[in-house]
């Protein structure tokens, strides 16, 4: 029987590898789960693992928070001799998290190939450590499972063509597998007495917004100024109350809904029944767009370019809150010019990897 490690350790991680798991098992793959502990608080990992009903993991690694070098450095550390010991045919590794770099460096120097799911993907940004991760990831592993034909360009621009799968995107196959089941289990909406259709949602986690003062202060002026037209509901990380509070900027709260981090069943409720999303996660971003709620990025670009492209997102520069404002007024107004995005794949981007990875 093959046997493959799969090495997970923050919260978009935990929900991709879901449908791949469930693939692998039907391929009857012996997957090992590896937990990391990137995301080490049980709201963000362990309460994933129940909800979504993820095995737990073999190996749980338990490193916890700390700089970029020190985290990787943990991590490969830690990794190195659960690979050895497990003797895997193949280590599957996703996104763009320390974890997935610390997991690609050190199964590579041992020799054991590597799977990147969710490879290609750029915003051409190299002051931001995902971007890093991701193209160094991309430059060793051995099989590249794109979800868009803008990652495959990318791949391709950078001298890349060998096992490159454009299969779609797994984020998307979660979705439509949880959808239902959120409709079914959440009571979040009833718990926050909101509405469908009148409230915004909003996440705030990337260390660019965060460790700012200026643009964190301009993004929770912009809420505040939103919350005048309807009530804001902001999920808060904890690098982001950190920080508020870091700045002295956390009165600037006061007004918005602030709720614990939610589970994912929780989150696919929120998302689906907002009336506009503002946000600086790539997840989140193509999480709107699966759900058809237009969106408002907080960054200065986006690896998801087919979501802006398509008018369901806009990327709006925090550099002043008028500018935060003025993109959620926008998105929030007609839905007219709106269109598809074909080439995230129709649910069944797990099957096709797994296709790929049984038959290497």
């Amino acid at each position: 029987m093959k046997r493959i490690i799969t090495i997970i350790g923050a919260r978009p991680q935990f929900i991709k590898a879901v449908p791949v798991s469930k693939e692998l098992s039907k391929a009857n793959i012996k997957e090992i789960l590896v937990h990391t502990g990137q995301h080490y608080d049980y709201a963000m990992s362990e309460a994933f693992f129940d909800e979504l009903e993820i095995p737990e993991p073999k190996h749980n690694l338990g490193v916890g928070s700390g700089s970029h070098a020190l985290q990787t450095g943990e991590i490969m550390k830690r990794l190195e001799p659960v690979i050895i010991d497990e003797r895997p045919d193949m280590v599957i590794i996703y996104g763009d998290t320390n974890s997935t770099l610390a997991g690609t460096i050190t199964a590579s120097k041992l020799h054991i190939p590597v799977a990147h799911v969710e490879a290609g993907l750029r915003s051409f940004n190299r002051d931001m450590p995902e971007e890093i991760n991701r193209v160094l990831a991309d430059h060793v592993a051995g099989l590249l499972f794109c979800p868009t034909n803008t990652a495959v360009k990318n791949l391709k621009a950078e001298g890349i063509t060998k096992n490159v799968y454009h299969v779609g995107d797994v984020m998307y196959d979660a979705a439509l597998q949880f959808s239902k089941k959120a409709r079914e289990r959440s009571t979040i909406l009833s718990k926050l007495d909101l509405r469908p259709g009148g409230y915004i949602l909003s996440t705030i986690h990337r260390g660019e917004n965060t460790d700012d003062k200026v643009r964190l202060t301009n993004i929770f002026k912009a809420l505040n100024v939103m919350v005048n037209e309807m009530p804001v509901v902001l999920p808060l990380h904890p690098r982001t109350d950190k920080m508020l509070n870091y700045f002295g900027i956390n009165k600037l709260v006061e007004k918005i809904n602030i709720i614990e981090p939610v589970g994912f069943l929780d989150m696919i409720s929120l998302e689906s029944n907002a009336k506009l999303i503002i946000t600086d996660s790539g997840g989140v971003q193509k999480e709107a767009y699966f759900h058809k709620v237009p969106c408002v990025t907080l960054r200065d670009e986006t690896e998801w370019t087919e979501t802006v492209e398509a008018g369901w997102n806009i990327l709006a520069d925090p550099s002043t809150a008028e500018k935060v404002v003025e993109s959620s007024r926008r998105m929030i107004g007609s839905l007219d010019n709106r269109g598809d995005i074909g080439e995230y794949g129709d649910g069944d981007a797990s099957k096709k990897i797994v296709e790929v990875v049984s038959n290497v």
